[in-house]
């Protein structure tokens, strides 16, 4: 059984940063793409950020040189460093992953998977 674990949300000031993490677990042979989704009250969930392999990134443009998005391979464990937080980036945010997952040198599934959600309220 996959989980996706994540933690570091919470309420903050405008001007502030939190940093969220997302740790995976369970029969995981590779992790293709993780990354980060939102969404706020009355909202669609949109894409935030995400991280290939190769450690590409990919990034909405509203967050774009506020927020850094990293992996730690060893962990299976995606971050979300969010500096100069606005009231605008409330949301729940949602861990995401594209998995491949098996035994030993064989995959037997490859499939996307989320994270509980966790609330991120900026806010004076």
């Amino acid at each position: 059984q996959v989980q996706l674990v994540e933690s570091g949300g919470g309420l903050v000031q405008p001007g502030g940063s939190l940093r969220l993490s997302c740790a995976a677990s369970g029969d995981i042979f590779s992790i293709n793409v993780m990354g980060w989704y939102r969404q706020a009250p009355g909202k669609d969930r949109q894409l935030v950020a995400t991280i290939t392999r190769a450690d590409t990134t990919n990034y909405v443009d509203s967050v774009k040189g506020r927020f850094t998005i990293s992996r730690d391979n060893a962990k299976k464990t995606v971050y979300l460093q969010m500096d100069s937080l606005e009231p605008e980036d409330t949301a729940v945010y949602y861990c995401y992953a594209d998995l491949s997952l098996g035994y030993g040198s064989s995959i037997y599934y490859r499939g996307d998977y989320w994270g509980q959600g966790t609330q991120v309220t900026v806010s004076s």
